[in-house]
């Protein structure tokens, strides 16, 4: 993700100018631009976790149209380096607008946006974990992610944005499983990043691999330390009246928020929402039949529109996600796919990419004011910690005429 919490990631703001060995590579074709780049350099040996945030990254400038954004874990010779190597828990890229002659991106003057989902400890505009490689994240024509508008930045300020890594590195872990789930007994913790004391019942999550945490390895591994970078690359269009602005919405299926009535057995949410992330999947037992867990939530949208994009974002366990109407017709469908090897890419045992819906434009519409379904499916065969239910929707409240003019009437 794909994702941590919003409060979480300014425990561990690290404010780095960016210093790369790589170079920026920018190339274009038929108007759409492909730029290439590197984060800072992060170092983990065997067990260790990272869980950065850089400020003031390589990203496009302008006023432009964000297509697709994707990223990937790479050693000093830019190799792709497999998820049982080092685990990306999740990495996240948000913009903020910072005094121009501000080169520190001090948190007390810059101005943080975020997308347009309820969650406010979800506020990244893209967000991915070990499905990133194989998973399309393409905004289709007309539609694009407006950034850089003149019009919306503040005198005296300019955008810029920043980028979250959490990495993992899983070599010679004595429970691989067990470390990219943060359970707390791997690593030996008992009191959260500020230092106050965990819940009895919490045994694993984002609390217990925090930044400089260390997961258990196996005794006399000989641990070597490596060079590592987030490669991320972006796909951008020049800003033109003919694209259709679309807005990125992030729901979480343990959005619980103020429960005020149902309607088809979704839960009506007041705008107080309480997205708490991450959450556990209990073994279903040797008597159990099915061993799926499966969790549901729901989500009004106060203000919607056309569904342009829909994704998921689960860890090991998931099966998939699914988002569904207030009339319980399916929105959209997100299934997790698993390697089958070594390489990057395609290792086995680990999500490599969860499959995404593109419906024809105009042809799904959230109504504002709908009362939405989110559910998520796990294996429960066993125990899950720190799992996710995210669910990722690029939404256009408008279409353009000739558009509107093509979608079938519904009689």
């Amino acid at each position: 993700m794909l994702c941590t919490c919003w409060l979480h990631l300014l425990s561990t703001l690290l404010l780095v100018s960016v210093a790369l060995a790589f170079e920026v590579l920018v190339s274009e074709e038929n108007g759409l631009k492909t730029g290439v780049y590197h984060s800072p350099k992060f170092v983990q040996g065997a067990g260790s976790v990272v869980d950065k945030v850089y400020f003031n990254i390589d990203f496009p400038r302008g006023h432009i149209a964000l297509k697709s954004l994707n990223a990937e874990v790479v050693n000093e010779q830019g190799i792709p380096i497999p998820l049982h190597e080092t685990y990306l828990h999740h990495w996240l890229i948000s913009r903020y607008y910072a005094p121009k002659e501000d080169n520190g991106d001090t948190e007390s003057k810059i101005i943080r946006l975020r997308n347009s989902g309820v969650c406010q400890n979800l506020g990244q505009y893209y967000g991915l974990g070990s499905e990133t490689r194989r998973t399309e994240t393409y905004v289709p024509d007309p539609f694009g992610i407006q950034v850089g508008n003149p019009a919306d930045i503040p005198e005296g300020y300019e955008e810029r944005w920043y980028v979250n890594v959490h990495a993992i590195d899983t070599r010679g872990a004595v429970d691989s499983l067990g470390c990219t789930e943060c359970r707390c007994d791997l690593y030996n913790i008992t009191r959260d990043a500020y230092d106050r004391p965990l819940r009895p019942d919490y045994i694993g999550g984002l609390l217990c691999c925090y930044d400089q945490t260390q997961c258990r390895i196996k005794e006399g591994f000989n641990s070597i330390k490596r060079n590592m970078y987030l490669r991320y690359t972006v796909k951008w269009t020049d800003w033109v009246d003919s694209i259709v602005p679309v807005k990125i919405y992030i729901l979480d299926v343990t959005d619980t928020g103020d429960r005020t009535g149902r309607m088809n057995d979704s839960v009506r949410l007041t705008a107080e929402h309480g997205c708490k992330v991450e959450y556990q999947v209990e073994a279903c037992g040797v008597s159990s039949n099915g061993c799926l867990d499966n969790k549901k939530t729901g989500i009004v949208m106060q203000k919607a529109g056309y569904v342009v994009y829909g994704v998921a974002h689960l860890h090991s366990g998931g099966l998939g996600s699914a988002l569904y109407g207030e009339d319980g017709r399916m929105i959209c469908s997100s299934i997790a796919a698993y390697g089958e090897g070594k390489e990057a890419g395609n290792e086995a045992g680990y999500i490599v990419g969860m499959s995404t819906c593109y419906p024809q434009p105009g042809s799904v519409k959230i109504s504002d004011g709908e009362a939405l379904v989110l559910e998520s499916n796990y294996s429960s065969s066993q125990r899950h910690t720190g799992v996710m239910g995210l669910f990722y929707l690029m939404i256009a409240e408008q279409l353009p005429n000739n558009m509107l003019l093509s979608v079938p009437v519904k009689v």
